[in-house]
């Protein structure tokens, strides 16, 4: 049953040293959600052999592959035998070898077996970021099953033909033959040593300033050993010549320790990340991850935002006076829309005013609102006032967001609180965030001089001020109040975000004080409080009000 509102805390390889080596991540670890591709599955009209494959059969295959093309992950298990391990397992591949926008086509003509299985063979185009496209094909078996309906029959292979229980697939990359120094705003060095967090984002940053092309390689591996069995693609070119000078970042030292520390201390060992940014220009002055190696969850993971996209929902319903904050909408503990909604705890309140429903993160409030606003107008805020979904460009490999027009009332519904099919992560948040209490989008940046081809509009005073009024709330007299007593203004957004139902939900908490803005997920942290909550309070105790 979705749910996302937040309250209190939950009582719940080796080489010669040249090149320089760094294993990014492998099938098997890796649980960050996948980067969505926004490329359709072009298969066109399937070609029919004389055993004329079940349509049915043959339009399954199609959706599947679209899905996972997509980045609809859910969706993609949901046509398998096995949707649990489909998703876990085609997310794992995808994040854990950094593939971007995957393009799948179907290569032959399906051929019907004696069994009555249908096999659709298909060509998958991966792009690895930053390296280069890796192409091989496998099939898809589907196979009918007792209602008459066809499924993918489920197996590692599906994925890849050399994917299985012994083997898996890893991605090595190899920093260029000189990587140029990396500072922070102030000029300090910044190294992988001292900030594990940012060991993937080093050598993108070196990129283009004559360290070489970036270089790796996808070797097939042994699951027990780590043996490389082979290698299935290799990347790059050799060296370039020298760098010559030192990339400046727009990262504080300080700030980025702090996160590093909070994370280490705070995520108890699970899949975190955390994004800390200014306000008026979205300078980047922390990304930190935990585990810090490997995949760059805080800019690159897709994840279901949970409460912390009331800010986005709000401001929709603000912008055309659908509601006031002093407007009262009723909390139940339940609302059934297409399937049952309910509130984390099945708390309730009662002739509850829209603020009060913020702050205490009432789901079935803001479901209740959902006839206040057109299918496509969430979608279109989000991108009109915030940016999300448009193309940003930070100075490494991000995801930028996805908010698409809900497919039924079930899903709009869930689109209300951040469930469905919307996408972000803590660097979309933290901007999320900073629009929120300024009025004004600013593309987000690791490195100076980027391009922006965004197109955003200022948000309208009032709003701004109902906004920020709201968010402190929460802090004072909500579900936030894990961050009262710090020093400064703050207000906060927490949010729970529902990943399955065998599965723990992720814990999420957006906040604000003075000129930054910060946002943190925590995997299967169960509420926001609770989780993400102590990981800001510990980065914003051990840093100043603001940056200099």
């Amino acid at each position: 049953m979705p749910r996302s509102g937040s309250g209190a805390p939950a009582t719940t390889r080796r080489r010669t040293p040249r090149p320089v080596v760094r294993t990014v991540t492998s099938v098997a670890v890796v649980s960050a959600v996948v980067v969505g591709g926004s490329y359709a599955a072009g298969l066109g009209p399937f070609a029919r052999g004389a055993t004329e494959p079940e349509p049915a059969a043959l339009a399954q295959a199609h959706a599947f592959l679209a899905d996972w093309a997509a980045g609809r992950l859910p969706d993609a298990a949901g046509r398998t035998t096995s949707p649990t391990t489909a998703q876990h397992v085609l997310r794992n591949f995808t994040a854990g070898l950094d593939i971007r926008r995957p393009t799948l086509t179907v290569a032959a003509t399906p051929t019907q077996a004696d069994d009555d299985t249908v096999d659709v063979p298909f060509t998958a185009t991966m792009p690895i970021a930053d390296l280069g496209t890796w192409t091989y094909r496998s099939k898809l078996p589907l196979r009918q099953q007792g209602d008459g309906s066809w499924k993918v029959d489920w197996s590692l292979s599906v994925v890849h033909p050399r994917l299985n229980g012994v083997k898996k697939f890893h991605l090595e990359r190899e920093a260029p033959g000189t990587t140029p120094d990396v500072t922070d705003r102030k000029g300090a060095s910044l190294s992988g040593a001292r900030f594990p967090s940012l060991s993937p984002v080093l050598n993108q940053l070196g990129t283009g300033t004559g360290g070489g092309a970036p270089r790796g390689a996808i070797q097939l591996v042994d699951r027990a050993t780590g043996k490389v069995e082979r290698t299935e693609a290799t990347f790059g070119k050799k060296p370039g010549r020298p760098a010559r000078r030192p990339v400046r970042t727009t990262l504080d030292a300080t700030w980025q320790a702090a996160a590093e520390k909070a994370l280490a201390t705070g995520a108890h060992g699970r899949n975190a990340s955390l994004v800390a940014l200014r306000i008026d220009n979205g300078e980047i002055l922390a990304m930190a991850n935990s585990p810090s190696s490997g995949f760059n969850r805080a800019v690159s993971g897709t994840y279901a935002p949970g409460s912390t996209w009331k800010i986005v929902t709000s401001s929709a319903l603000l912008l055309k006076g659908a509601v006031a904050p002093a407007d009262v909408v009723d909390c139940p503990k339940y609302l059934t829309v297409g399937k049952e909604f309910h509130n984390v705890e099945t708390s309730e309140h009662r002739n509850a005013t829209f603020l009060k429903d913020f702050t205490e993160s009432c789901n079935t409030a803001f479901i209740s609102l959902r006839g206040k606003l057109g299918n496509r107008e969430l979608g279109d805020v989000a991108g009109k006032y915030f940016g999300v979904g448009q193309k940003w460009h930070v100075g490494i490999a991000s995801y930028d967001g996805s908010v698409p027009e809900p497919r039924d009332e079930t899903e709009k519904a869930a689109s209300m609180i951040g469930q469905g099919r919307i996408q972000a992560n803590p660097l979309i948040m933290a901007s999320v965030t900073a629009t929120a209490v300024s009025g004004t989008f600013h593309q987000p940046s690791i490195t100076h001089g980027n391009q922006d081809s965004t197109t955003t509009t200022p948000l309208p005073r009032k709003v701004v001020t109902q906004l920020r009024a709201m968010l402190r709330t929460t802090v004072t007299d909500g579900t936030a109040r894990v961050l009262s007593g710090l020093p400064g203004e703050i207000g906060a957004k927490t949010g729970t975000a529902e990943i399955s139902d065998e599965e723990p939900n992720n814990g999420w908490l957006a906040a604000y004080r003075g000129n930054v803005a910060v946002a943190c997920i925590v995997e299967q942290g169960v509420t926001g409080g609770g989780s993400a909550g102590p990981v800001i309070r510990d980065l914003l105790t051990a840093v100043p009000t603001d940056p200099s």
